[in-house]
């Protein structure tokens, strides 16, 4: 096994960072928290200009064929910039269209004239023993919407919240029971039945969305069950690679800023209460980012053991951004909880996506019920 990074996904990521390096994306997260929505650069078109909305998509469907581990790069780039592309909605509805061999589908998401978002829902674990959906509000875990019908075609129901990207998506794509099994199932976005409410959002830089689904028409995919449980873990795995992304640059503006800042004739960095905060970021950012490369390579290479990698890299990376976010904003001192600085916008980012996608605490407790099981 040899993790290293290839020279095409050197310059993947390389690339991935010279595009969105040509928009102000935290100038324009600043000004949209400040109530003009429309500062948002609309970054699709450049996604679609660099062939993103197919990566995970075959090149017989006009994708680049890629894998997981390709698509963390492009995610963790999106997060060093807290950019809005909405990659972590479509990447793992297409995993699920491109196992389903979506043929007419995946041409046109392949080259984003249409997009996707992935609706969430978890596969069982040893603390919820069925397929559940994220709560609206509370702690208790709704199940998974359910179809009816026979054949290909059915109907679906049920309500799902916090769904990225849902907003402007053409399709949905997710996980309903059918006759009590899981079946994978494709609803486009305009059918009957379906409405989806954008959520005003701590973090104004990622689109969510509530789904609600009265009997709205979908096509059944012929997907196993191991691929549907597989696209929850890539989420899993996507918003830990954005996460680490965050983390890197909060741990590099902190600490260039220990370095420059002087008190009593010191630079702040040579201080222990500092050092050693901005060494334990290090230390969360190594670790979480060994246990993602693993989860990239996991997916295709070990395929059993891809949930367990998945979520321990969601349940790291979620705990080193929140720490890399709070140590941000205390090495910068008083203006590092202002709107003049950028320490903020990683600290509403943090508090978000740790809470989505069943949050970093439902993947530690994935990760604890794998290991007592092994055990």
């Amino acid at each position: 096994m040899n993790l290293s990074l290839s020279d095409e996904q050197v310059f993947l990521r390389e690339a991935a960072r010279g595009a969105l390096s040509r928009f102000k994306t935290l100038e324009a997260a600043r000004e949209a928290l400040d109530g003009d929505e429309q500062a948002l650069p609309d970054l699709w078109p450049t996604a679609c200009e660099a062939g993103w909305p197919g990566l995970l998509i075959g090149e017989e469907h006009g994708g680049a064929g890629l894998d997981a581990f390709d698509a963390m790069l492009v995610l963790g780039e999106c997060g060093r910039v807290i950019a809005g592309v909405p990659l972590l909605g479509h990447l793992p509805a297409t995993a699920i269209l491109d196992a389903a061999s979506m043929a007419p589908m995946l041409d046109e998401l392949a080259t984003g004239e249409k997009r996707a978002a992935y609706l969430p829902v978890s596969p069982p674990g040893d603390v919820v023993t069925g397929w559940t959906v994220d709560p609206r509000s509370g702690i208790e875990r709704p199940g998974a919407p359910a179809a009816s019908g026979s054949g290909e075609s059915v109907t679906v129901s049920g309500t799902l919240a916090f769904v990225p990207d849902a907003p402007g998506a053409d399709v949905l794509v997710g996980v309903a029971l059918l006759g009590g099994k899981p079946v994978g199932v494709a609803i486009e976005a305009g059918a009957q039945g379906v409405s989806v409410e954008a959520v005003e959002r701590y973090d104004a830089t990622r689109s969510l969305g509530h789904v609600k689904l009265e009997n709205a028409p979908a096509t059944v995919l012929d997907t196993p069950e191991e691929i549907l449980a597989a696209a929850w873990y890539l989420a899993q795995a996507l918003i830990a690679a954005e996460s680490l992304g965050s983390v890197e640059t909060a741990l590099d503006v902190s600490v260039a800023y220990a370095k420059e800042r002087f008190t009593f004739g010191r630079a702040i960095g040579s201080y222990q209460a500092v050092k050693h905060s901005l060494t334990e970021v290090l230390r969360e950012l190594e670790n979480g980012r060994s246990l993602l490369y693993y989860a990239g390579w996991a997916r295709h290479g070990a395929p059993g053991e891809f949930p367990l990698a998945a979520s321990a890299a969601r349940s790291v990376a979620g705990r080193a951004l929140d720490d890399a976010a709070r140590t941000m904003i205390s090495v910068h001192g008083g203006i590092g909880a202002t709107w003049e600085h950028d320490a903020p916008l990683y600290f509403r980012r943090a508090q978000l996506s740790r809470r989505l996608l069943g949050g970093t605490g439902g993947a530690s407790d994935r990760v604890a019920g794998e290991l007592i099981a092994q055990a």
